[in-house]
């Protein structure tokens, strides 16, 4: 099955999670929520992980899980996003999968990739996926 390409533009807030009983200080949580707009018309809530040196030229990394929820090219349903983010001395990877079985309504069996952009503040994705039907 060929991967269907969507792209779009998203819009993220990202709120800090004070937890007192946190094991680990260094160790941030916040929670993520997007209104995503172009192929994917959806709304989606997370949380994320990360640590880092912080400043220019720093390192670290983030993980993050969301539920997504919406259309996606006039298909109904949602999905999960796994994110593993890594920034090692300014240079970032990033990673962004479906998570395998996640996928919902019409959504159910949706396997893929996305790739985020930031272009003079704006959030862009690039989306590419894959519908499998039940018998594939």
């Amino acid at each position: 099955m060929q991967p269907i390409h969507s792209l779009g533009t998203f819009t993220v807030k990202i709120t800090p999670v004070q937890d007192p009983t946190a094991i680990e200080p260094s160790i941030h949580r916040m929670q993520i929520d997007k209104q995503f707009q172009g192929s994917l018309q959806a709304a989606s809530k997370g949380e994320m992980m990360a640590i880092g040196s912080g400043g220019p030229g720093s390192s670290g990394a983030y993980v993050a899980l969301e539920r997504v929820e919406g259309t996606l090219d006039g298909k109904r349903g949602s999905f999960a996003l796994q994110h593993t983010g890594v920034m090692d001395r300014g240079e970032p990877t990033l990673s962004i999968a479906v998570v395998p079985g996640s996928g919902t309504g019409e959504l159910a069996g949706l396997s893929g990739s996305m790739k985020i952009d930031i272009v003079n503040g704006v959030h862009h994705y690039e989306f590419q996926y894959a519908l499998h039907l039940p018998s594939e």
